[in-house]
């Protein structure tokens, strides 16, 4: 997966995540205020990954950059 699309499922679990616990919080269901819990979490998760993405990615281009203008 891409890091945009890291960011993207982790957003999108992270809100469904803090929904279910909302209801569950609403309904007195551990069980989903628990799910949605993990869903949060898995959600901040990918979002990191994504994040750690777009710097290993970052950190090549600028070493690519300093070869290319030493070899210059």
């Amino acid at each position: 997966m891409g890091s945009t699309t890291d960011k993207i499922k982790g957003t999108a679990n992270e809100a469904m995540g803090k929904a279910k616990q909302g209801v569950g919080e609403a309904t007195g269901s551990e069980r989903l205020k628990g799910e949605g819990a993990v869903q949060e979490v898995k959600g901040k998760g990918q979002k990191a990954m994504g994040d750690a993405k777009d710097a290993a990615k970052d950190a090549v281009d600028r070493a690519a950059a300093a070869a290319k203008r030493a070899t210059e």
